[in-house]
């Protein structure tokens, strides 16, 4: 019971802290966007494509939590 226990803690960490690094880096990203977009209007592409850049951490972040609830049992 506790092996399940710490895969689950496993699975929580990988996927939190996956989150929790997303967040700090979209916020750092968010605040230098609105200057640049407040400067140069035509960069909005650009600017969206750098905010969605780190949200791939959170995919791998639950896909790693995924391999490690089902496939390590």
């Amino acid at each position: 019971m506790t092996d399940l226990g710490l895969l689950a803690i496993g699975a929580g960490l990988a996927f939190g802290l996956a989150a929790l690094a997303t967040g700090f880096a979209q916020a750092k990203i968010g605040a230098a966007a609105v200057g640049a977009i407040l400067e140069k209007p035509e960069s909005l592409g650009t600017v969206l494509i750098l905010l969605v850049i780190p949200e791939t951490l959170v995919i791998f972040g639950f896909t790693i939590a995924i391999l490690i609830l089902f496939t390590l049992k």
